[in-house]
């Protein structure tokens, strides 16, 4: 006897991974011990996003500051009479 039938019987009682399958159901996975997750859904170390992270900053493009210079180079262009053509 191999003793499969001993060494999976820890693994079948440990908590299960939180995430939602595309189906809708949850993962049957493994959690990663310490965490809600399992390797594959971000609970393996060093996944997930950086602390501060540079790749969630704003661009600027959509900030009152640029809102406001945008409106006032339209009202601006719309009073002089736009494009002036010969």
């Amino acid at each position: 006897m191999s003793g499969h039938v001993q060494t999976t019987g820890p693994m079948l009682a440990s908590r299960r991974c939180g995430a939602r399958t595309r189906c809708g159901g949850s993962c049957r996975a493994p959690a990663v011990r310490g965490k809600a997750r399992c390797r594959m859904h971000g609970g393996a170390k060093g996944s997930g996003a950086p602390r501060a992270n540079r790749n969630a900053r704003k661009h600027g493009r959509f900030t009152g500051d640029a809102i406001a210079e945008r409106r006032q180079i339209r009202t601006c262009w719309e009073t002089c009479g736009g494009c002036s053509r010969g």
